[in-house]
């Protein structure tokens, strides 16, 4: 094909407007990915490991929540500081309710098109949508994934919204998942120094939003990504994953597995944290490998937010003194967000955006 006759928007819209997401084209049974998926040559050499320098993944801290409070906290301070991820087993959700929420989202992936095509829609306000790339129509390159989104709270969607299929694992997912993000905030917060209570105060319990993500198999997986190199602009990420594997976070330059573990949640700092920590805990950059298996990867991600999206974010103040004054300007969680969604995501966080100048 000539390179000046390709007319991307064009070939976006056309798989946009079918409504049936990447599954859609591997049902069709395509040997070669679309054009607008190939990423550009940076991007793929960087898929390659470096196996003299690859980090190992045990370094990804598997933090047994049953234990001693004060080693707890310990320990997630650490990995919070030092990497920004880790994972947590004995957090209280029982395996068997981790399994029904990654058969129920697989299910629901897999549903004929045209009844998953009721609720592919765009709009990100609404409380449940069902796209595949959420940058799709300004990103340099898309991904080869389906999503989708359910807005949990403040308050879930009417029940009649969530898809009949997922919907009673949605509601008790939803449950589990704000008792274990209320512990981890509080744990986060004795990390940092500051009251155990002072994140859900601010009312980040209650932002919350599940994105359940389908990878299917990639016929050219070393063409395109599952995810893009990201760092998460919420302040708090729980995530189911099923046991294919995939994720990757960076450690220094270099790429690492984030290894599934059966029964584990893995949990990740992002970028609102990182600035409300002032710097102490570490916002993590993150990507997910397309799928070369012919089972599909399954993943859950639960984003914690503030609820009050207008008023005034940046360190907290207890953590500002004359040795180390605030390293970030204060800014809304709306103007965050709207710069967010109006950059691909390509892993160039914000968190620079608002750092204050001189102080990197």
């Amino acid at each position: 094909m000539n390179p000046e006759s390709y007319d991307r928007a064009v070939h976006v819209k056309q798989f946009d407007d079918t409504k049936t997401g990447v599954k859609g084209l591997v049902d069709s049974g395509i040997t070669t990915i679309p054009r607008f998926f190939i990423h550009p040559p940076e991007t793929l050499s960087a898929l390659e490991p470096n196996s003299t320098t690859r980090p190992d993944p045990q370094l990804i801290p598997t933090i047994d929540l049953s234990g001693l409070r004060p080693t707890i906290v310990e320990k997630i301070a650490r990995a919070s500081r030092e990497l920004g991820i880790f994972q947590v087993v004995n957090h209280g959700i029982e395996a068997e309710v981790l399994e029904r929420v990654i058969g129920a989202i697989k299910g629901f992936h897999e549903q004929p098109a045209e009844i998953k095509a009721r609720v592919y829609r765009r709009d990100m306000n609404r409380g449940v949508s069902f796209f595949s790339n959420i940058d799709l129509f300004h990103s340099k390159a898309a991904s080869w994934r389906d999503t989708l989104q359910v807005k949990l709270g403040p308050t879930l969607p009417e029940l009649d919204e969530i898809p009949e299929i997922c919907r009673n694992e949605v509601v008790e997912w939803n449950q589990n998942v704000t008792k274990l993000g209320e512990v981890l905030m509080e744990l986060l917060c004795e990390g940092l120094g500051v009251d155990m209570g002072r994140l859900k105060e601010m009312e980040f319990l209650r932002g919350r939003t599940m994105v359940a993500h389908y990878y299917p198999y990639c016929p050219q997986p070393d063409l395109t990504v599952g995810t893009a190199s990201h760092t998460d602009p919420r302040a708090l990420t729980i995530l189911l994953q099923d046991q294919t594997g995939g994720l990757q976070v960076k450690c220094g330059e270099e790429w690492m597995d984030v290894k599934p573990v059966p029964g584990a949640l893995v949990i990740n700092i992002g970028d609102i944290l990182q600035i409300m920590s002032n710097d102490e805990y570490k916002s993590v950059d993150h990507r997910v490998l397309a799928n070369a298996s012919r089972e599909p990867r399954i993943s859950v991600a639960v984003f914690f937010n503030s609820s009050d999206r207008d008023s005034l974010h940046g360190p907290l103040p207890e953590l500002i003194s004359p040795e180390k004054p605030a390293l970030f300007r204060q800014f809304s969680y709306t103007d965050y967000m709207r710069r967010f969604f109006t950059k691909e995501l390509d892993g160039n966080s914000l968190v620079n955006y608002y750092r204050l100048s001189g102080r990197e």
